[in-house]
């Protein structure tokens, strides 16, 4: 059972980054890193490391609250430059 939930925290934790790499291209991604933030907060908890677990629990929190505000959804180029 460890490996599996190895894997779900790995899987977990790279979807995460992509989408915060991703997020200035487009309002969608912040709502994906806000997901991947929760399941990072569920491996977490699942793997018995708490504090891990609470943070990106408030991390999801705060991704969810940018993307109600509206943040982070100019569009750019590819190469980081506002249209």
């Amino acid at each position: 059972m460890a490996g599996v939930l190895t894997v779900f925290g790995v899987v977990a934790l790279s979807f995460m980054m992509v989408m915060y790499a991703l997020e200035r291209r487009h309002r969608a991604f912040v709502v994906a890193f806000a997901v991947g933030c929760a399941l990072s907060s569920g491996y977490g908890f699942a793997s018995g490391a708490w504090p891990f677990g609470c943070v990106e629990a408030i991390w999801t929190l705060v991704a969810i609250q940018r993307w109600r505000l509206g943040g982070r959804s100019q569009q750019t180029d590819g190469v980081g430059v506002e249209r």
